[in-house]
């Protein structure tokens, strides 16, 4: 039970949604790859091959679009729950830009806000980079910029899982009757480097997700499997596997003649899911002859709208309890130091 009229233990006094940020036209693509890739040691070409990624969608990344209508959905949502506190919105790498934002708090005399950073588990790119981001906008702001706290997370939230529960259901439902007992379910994440996985709990939290979505749904171990997408970086570097082509692959050689894909490790619809499942998926579902339904990402979903709700709640009230469900509890508040450190680059061996 949520209770109305409390006082914050913390004293917050604003929201900061933090996200990925993407394109919203064809000018706006390189630009926005560059900063994507600054001070990564990544091949021009490699850059002008993802660029068309978003030139097939005419430069356009639904990501900032999502992004504001969970933030209108989650404002009217704690608003109806008694709430009322200013969501503010910054971006990694496209307008609005995090240190412009973080300027704008400022401005605007925030001194306290809770950060929902666009990511359900724990890894380097997905929540400490993120924590990063957020010290180096407060550090070209400068003194009085606003004290921002991460929240948890929340891989394992009870509202969570049953939002993707509900998008994967409705992905079976729409099967042909006979498929219906015989399809396979492929969860799919975005691949990161060995080197990274191995700092963090990223597999362990998404296997964890994955599990109580499944069982939830009823399907035994041999019906669905983790799998990733949208790999990138050096070939000769090992990565998670096995990516989700290679996975379609191995089920038209078992004969599997239906799959649903959902996408568990995204929230929202954005350019790889639409890329790598959307084309990419359905492409080679379509040359090997399976029927290929792709559930939605949370998005919107009314249970993950109240799912951020109550994270934000929870923090500006420490007397509720913090939901989880599963084998592991809620995770922290405050990120240890050393958690989720950055993967180590390779370095060029020398000349010789």
């Amino acid at each position: 039970m949520i209770e109305s009229g409390f006082v914050s233990k913390y004293n917050y006094d604003a929201v900061l949604f933090v996200s990925f940020g993407g394109p919203e036209g064809r000018d706006d693509v390189i630009p926005f790859l560059e900063n994507v890739l600054r001070g990564r040691n990544v091949p021009r070409e490699r850059m002008l091959e993802v660029a068309e990624h978003y030139y097939h969608f005419d430069g356009m990344s639904p990501i900032n679009q999502q992004t504001r209508e969970l933030m209108a959905a989650v404002q009217a949502d704690l608003k109806e729950l008694g709430v009322e506190i200013p969501i503010y919105w910054g971006n990694r790498n496209w307008t609005p830009l995090l240190p412009d934002t973080m300027q704008k708090m400022k401005d605007d005399g925030v001194q306290n806000a809770i950060a929902f950073v666009v990511s359900a588990y724990s890894s380097y790119s997905g929540c400490r980079q993120y924590r990063e981001n957020i010290l180096a906008a407060q550090d070209a702001v400068g003194e009085n910029s606003p004290k921002v706290d991460k929240i948890r997370t929340f891989y394992n939230h009870p509202d969570f899982i049953a939002a993707n529960v509900e998008h994967i259901q409705s992905a079976i439902n729409s099967l042909p009757e006979s498929q219906k007992s015989e399809f396979r379910l492929a969860l799919t994440a975005h691949s990161i480097p060995d080197s990274m996985a191995s700092t963090c709990d990223y597999v362990q939290q998404l296997s964890e997700t994955c599990r109580l979505i499944t069982e939830e749904l009823n399907l035994p171990p041999k019906r669905w499997r983790l799998v990733y997408q949208s790999r990138s970086g050096r070939p000769q570097d090992p990565w998670l596997e096995p990516d989700i082509l290679d996975h379609i692959d191995e089920l038209d050689s078992q004969g599997v003649k239906s799959l649903i894909i959902s996408p568990v490790g995204f929230l929202s619809d954005h350019m790889e899911v639409l890329f790598d499942l959307d084309e990419e998926a359905a492409q080679k579902c379509e040359e090997l002859d399976i029927t290929l339904v792709r559930a939605d990402s949370p998005g919107n979903h009314p249970k993950f709208v109240r799912c951020v709700s109550k994270l934000i709640i929870e923090r500006l009230n420490n007397s509720i309890e913090k939901e989880a469900i599963g084998k592991f509890p809620a995770n922290w508040d405050v990120c240890a130091k050393d958690c989720c450190p950055a993967p180590v680059r390779p370095t060029k061996r020398p000349a010789s």
